[in-house]
């Protein structure tokens, strides 16, 4: 089998790439910006409200946001240099495995599987001790050995789509503290209260909700490119064993 015929492949992964960077660039940028936004209200040379000022105004659930947005990005940074096809179809295991299957030496296709552990050498790796039986077995063990490692690639970027769902929801009850704030200095006022006395309670409202979609939106763009990179590469594996085990089919070449 050429590499070649996954070119395209391989295009499609380097772009996945670039738009993650792309994710995070934007998401850095939006940050400042819109916290600062809220920094600009006049040009009169009274009060001024720092970023620090109104990331503070968000409280404890803020601290909380900031903390899963470094995990977020750090999950993602990490899972996407582990998810490169580089690393889930190793070139060089791909041309030494193809050369030992075009000598028939199927058990040091089967040592090198085992030495340079990887999505496509699991794969692989099932089904060569079985060569000896019928097709059907060979393809029922790869596909099962194929399922196991998809799973287990779901199963780690899933923190990432944890980190995007509760983030909105961590932003709404940052909302639902900062407006009851609010409505207590207003039934607690003998008087009627000022709007500088109601601006803790509303601006911990507004930041908590900004910082959580800030979080969510590209938490939720990043799992999905993760997980497009890992059903892509899923394929792939499958079409590569299945061409290479193809050998062992008698009914194919009946």
């Amino acid at each position: 089998m050429k590499l070649t015929g996954f070119m395209s492949k391989i295009r499609g992964v380097s772009a996945a790439r670039v738009l993650l960077l792309t994710i995070f660039t934007v998401t850095l940028v939006l940050g400042t910006s819109v916290v600062a936004y809220a920094q600009a209200e006049g040009d009169a040379p009274v009060e001024t409200v720092s970023v620090l000022d109104n990331i503070k105004a968000a409280g404890a659930v803020g601290v909380i946001l900031i903390l899963l947005s470094g995990a977020g990005m750090a999950l993602t940074l990490m899972h996407g240099m582990q998810l490169r096809r580089d690393v889930l179809v190793p070139p060089d295991l791909l041309d030494h495995v193809e050369s030992l299957f075009e000598t028939d030496d199927y058990e040091g296709a089967l040592d090198a599987c085992e030495q340079q552990p990887s999505f496509l050498s699991s794969v692989l790796a099932a089904g060569l001790p079985k060569i000896d039986r019928p097709y059907e077995d060979i393809e029922e063990a790869m596909e099962e050995a194929g399922e196991m490692e998809s799973s287990e690639l779901h199963r780690k970027i899933s923190y990432i789509s944890l980190i995007a769902a509760i983030s909105p929801m961590l932003g709404l009850l940052g909302t639902v503290m900062g407006m009851v704030g609010a409505f207590n200095v207003i039934a607690t006022s003998k008087t009627s209260p000022k709007p500088k006395d109601l601006a803790s309670g509303i601006s911990e409202a507004l930041m908590t909700t900004m910082m959580g979609l800030i979080v969510a939106i590209p938490m939720t763009i990043s799992y999905f490119i993760l997980k497009t990179i890992i059903d892509g590469a899923s394929v792939e594996v499958s079409s590569i064993a299945s061409e290479l085990m193809s050998r062992f089919d008698d009914g194919a070449g009946a």
